[in-house]
């Protein structure tokens, strides 16, 4: 299997995107921001998507070393509640 590249872009709409360069389906992230987020950025609106989008493959890169990827059935008691971190 041949590797993949990928590129951040902004869409028609203003919203962010990270995409395979060579597929034009939907991509794998979008990101938008409100009206009021984009006034506080200051025209920093793609620095701070690209920030977004760096951190997210980050922690998937953490998350998937704790996987056990030969487990079919999540456990219950690894079910915790979800949190608004602000």
């Amino acid at each position: 299997m041949s590797p993949s590249f990928f590129e951040i872009v902004q869409l028609s709409n203003g919203d962010y995107a990270l995409r395979r360069i060579d597929d034009d389906s939907a991509p794998l992230v979008q990101i938008s921001f409100s009206t009021e987020a984009r006034e506080m950025m200051e025209d920093r609106d793609m620095n701070v998507a690209k920030a977004m989008i760096a951190a997210g493959i980050e922690a998937v890169g953490n998350v998937a070393h704790d996987i056990d990827w030969e487990d079919e059935e999540p456990d219950t008691q690894d079910i915790r509640p979800s949190y608004t971190l602000h």
